[in-house]
């Protein structure tokens, strides 16, 4: 599972990375997304994010993207609403 967690002061760079990340993962809070654990997914989000933000990240902004091992993964706690069904993920072009 891969965790991406992301702040930035202008709020068009902020809605434009949201709609980034919601092609690759799930919103689970206004900044965090869970993302399927695949290199190849990883590798495309992480090539998108280089390509598209690189340039409009400031001092004042951050990104994470947290890959978590499966061991880790099976430790997550949950609680209410805190869901995430790990499915196989389809992206067309």
């Amino acid at each position: 599972m891969i965790i991406t967690s992301y702040d930035f002061h202008s709020d068009k760079t902020r809605r434009r990375f949201a709609k980034l990340m919601e092609q690759y993962g799930e919103r689970i809070q206004y900044s965090v997304f869970l993302v399927k654990n695949s290199p190849r997914i990883l590798r495309m989000m992480l090539i998108e994010i280089e390509l598209k933000f690189k340039n409009k990240i400031k001092k004042t902004d951050s990104v994470y993207v947290f890959r978590l091992c499966n061991g880790c993964t099976e430790k997550i706690v949950r609680y209410g609403s805190a869901t995430y069904a790990e499915e196989a993920v389809v992206y067309l072009n």
